[in-house]
């Protein structure tokens, strides 16, 4: 493939747009996942939700400052490189590239519920459809990102029209009930053990926020305002996961709702409600996982192709076709898709969620640092936007960032932990990899080091 861009990704996405890339990336598919929200902590998911959209204000700002100083697509990879070593950089790079390669997986499985509500599917099918999804996918991701984009504006704000109408549905159906929302158990049925455990792995439905300074050389706007799209991404999801949670939840008792596959269609069957609505909630389903599958193959390349940037990996993956796609990056995302998908097998949800957001946790520890450690390396480098509220600020990102790895870690097993130590472990043999090729061709391929002043060239 050829490569007419001079390696550089193009400029096509706009405010809008990003915004819905990256709301619609965290916003996902409750379609299959909620019943796993009740089974955690009952309808005060609700409550947990609007709270971790709060909490974690001061790690998404710390995003935005790093990025509007640092906009590359290596992101944290770069960051953590000048604030500590380029050793440390790739590894935690390396967790953020898990972070954003095993959504693509998950949205795939909820897109293989929907179709399950009409045919039923085996395990094997169920992930051998997953696969042919992924390579589906695989196909578009080579040509311009602005089909992307375009794709995500029309299924973005289609999906949020059509949830809010399911959600007034429920509401004036005349099944809905406070005694289905407070007589099981109360908001909190599993008590103190379930709030903390829900307010760690469901972290995970805010992931996707990290992902726009991934994608920052290709916006259209001032990297100073990607503050607002973190924002957005953050309070959008909560306020929409908040109202559907306390919809579902009125309509059974959150132990009938922990049980179901998909509650939204089976609920308006099981009641008798148009059945035009079941077929909406499959198609709102449906473009929340193409939205997050879209997004988050998106930034997955990016991680890659920043990396590269970077000399953490091999210029191969800074190539670019015809389209401006880096499609060796595009390879190795199909590649891992496919892993999670074949892995992660009946157990998705719960594994997935959990190894997740323990890695997000570590990530976002690691950039609340960076942002602390530079600000006092580097007083003098330019920061278009500053995080406010000075270090303590910052310290309360990474306070949140500890409570997250903490509570996730207590709904992963001990195949997911094998898993996580493997997958570290591939990143640091590609590490081992990387510098027993710079000893044997001295000069090629040494560490780089981006800065403010990289940034300014590129403009």
């Amino acid at each position: 493939m050829s490569n007419n861009n001079g390696n550089h990704l193009k400029k096509s996405l706009s405010m809008m747009t990003m915004i819905s890339i990256a709301a619609g990336s965290v916003i996902g598919g409750w379609l299959a996942e909620s019943p796993y929200w009740y089974s955690l902590t009952g309808p005060g998911a609700a409550f947990i939700f609007l709270a971790l959209a709060v909490l974690l204000v001061p790690v998404g700002l710390a995003f935005a400052e790093m990025s509007a100083m640092l906009p590359f697509s290596s992101s944290v990879a770069v960051w953590t490189a000048n604030a500590t070593n380029h050793k440390v950089g790739w590894l935690v790079q390396w967790l953020m590239f898990l972070i954003q390669i095993v959504e693509p997986p998950i949205c795939a499985f909820i897109l293989t519920t929907a179709l399950g509500f009409f045919i039923e599917f085996t395990a094997t099918q169920t992930m051998l459809i997953a696969v042919a999804m992924c390579f589906v996918w695989y196909i578009v991701s080579n040509f311009n990102v602005s089909i992307s984009g375009k794709l995500s504006n029309v299924f973005f704000y289609t999906m949020i029209v059509i949830s809010l109408g399911i959600v007034c549905l429920f509401f004036t159906s005349g099944h809905w009930s406070t005694e289905n929302l407070l007589g099981h158990g109360g908001w909190f049925p599993n008590g103190g053990y379930g709030i903390f455990l829900a307010s760690g792995v469901l972290t995970i439905k805010f992931i996707g926020f990290e992902l726009t300074p991934t994608m920052i050389e290709e916006t259209t706007f001032p990297a100073k305002n990607m503050w607002k799209v973190i924002l957005a991404a953050l309070f959008l999801p909560a306020l929409l996961y908040a109202l559907v949670v306390i919809a579902i939840g009125g309509m059974a008792p959150w132990t009938e709702l922990a049980g179901m596959s998909m509650p939204e269609p089976e609920l308006i069957r099981g009641l008798g409600l148009p059945m035009l609505f079941a077929w909406a909630a499959l198609i709102a389903g449906s473009l929340h996982g193409f939205t997050t599958f879209m997004g988050f193959w998106t930034s997955s390349a990016r991680v890659l192709y920043g990396s590269a940037q970077l000399n953490m990996l091999p210029p191969a993956f800074q190539k670019l076709n015809r389209y401006g796609q880096p499609y060796i990056a595009n390879i190795v995302v199909l590649f891992f898709s496919v892993f999670f998908c074949v892995f992660s097998a009946t157990n998705w949800v719960q594994y997935i969620y959990a190894v997740s957001c323990i890695a997000a946790g570590i990530v976002y520890l690691v950039v609340c640092y960076d942002c602390y450690k530079l600000r006092k390396t580097h007083p003098e480098w330019k920061r278009p936007y500053k995080a406010p509220g000075g270090s303590a600020f910052l310290f309360l990102g990474m306070i949140v960032s500890v409570w997250v790895v903490i509570a996730s870690s207590l709904s992963l097993d001990a195949a997911g932990w094998l898993s996580l130590v493997f997958y570290m472990a591939v990143g640091v043999a590609v590490m081992i990899g990387m510098d027993r090729y710079r000893k044997a061709h001295p000069g090629k391929l040494e560490p780089k080091l981006l800065t403010p002043d990289n940034a300014s060239a590129q403009e």
